[in-house]
């Protein structure tokens, strides 16, 4: 399984085409994105019930002043609550595939479950795949890890999956030991996992090991480019983009 081209085209619109008044992977950006002609890059967090909600945080805190997590509630509830004081609730991965409706290429990132981005992934992934089966579009997924990518590949190898990756610097991720950080910066579990791409930092798009899987023709995304002088310097390394901010230009 290989990468649709059309992810190495399209720029990607981080978490939909949102801003204050769209807030991020809402349906309503996603929308926006579709219509806009952009690519999609969503992320999912399990309900109760591993129910996979398009949504980036574990807990409410920061998009609606609430400390409940999102594993603790119920799918019905999350779709009611109000992000960024608006009417736009969190929606199901099954309602955004609805919207996208293979019109636009569907980036899907499955958050880490473990907490240290070892092997307790839960069962999101399953319920994942189970939510692609019938999708017809061009999709892929992606995680910071490298387990839940394996155990994705492993039971739906027709969807191609990468590598959510970075310099895993200690003050972004603190709760890795240092070796564990050192192997993640290194990459050294793209090739057990069944990846075939990687959506890297752009901060860290000189790292070795990205440049010899970019030598291999393993397709290089990176996230998240916020400017067109950002974009200009990723695109030196990157093949494609996932943005927010701004709007870049569209290939013919």
């Amino acid at each position: 399984m290989i990468l649709p081209a059309v992810f190495t085209r399209l720029p990607l619109a981080h978490r939909g085409l949102h801003d204050r008044a769209l807030p991020e992977n809402t349906l309503a950006a996603i929308e926006a994105a579709v219509d806009a002609g952009y690519g999609i890059e969503i992320d999912v967090q399990p309900a109760a019930g591993s129910v996979p909600m398009v949504f980036h945080d574990y807990d409410l805190t920061r998009l609606a002043g609430d400390e409940g997590f999102i594993a603790d509630m119920e799918a019905d509830d999350l779709e009611a609550v109000g992000l960024n004081n608006t009417d736009h609730g969190i929606p199901t991965l099954a309602a955004a595939l609805r919207v996208v409706d293979g019109r636009a290429p569907l980036l899907i990132e499955m958050k880490d479950q473990d907490g240290r981005l070892g092997d307790q992934i839960g069962e999101l992934h399953r319920h994942v795949i189970d939510a692609l089966q019938a999708y017809d579009g061009p999709v892929a997924v992606m995680s910071f890890n490298p387990h839940m990518v394996s155990a994705f590949h492993a039971e739906a190898p027709q969807i191609p999956c990468g590598l959510t990756t970075c310099g895993f610097a200690e003050d972004n991720w603190p709760m890795l030991d240092e070796e564990t950080r050192d192997r993640m910066a290194a990459l050294t579990d793209f090739d057990q996992s069944g990846a075939v791409f990687i959506s890297h930092d752009k901060g860290d798009l000189d790292n070795p090991r990205v440049d010899a899987l970019k030598a291999q023709g393993v397709p290089v995304l990176c996230w998240t480019v916020r400017s067109e002088a950002e974009e200009s310097a990723a695109r030196e390394i990157a093949e494609n983009i996932t943005f927010e901010g701004y709007r870049p230009q569209i290939p013919e």
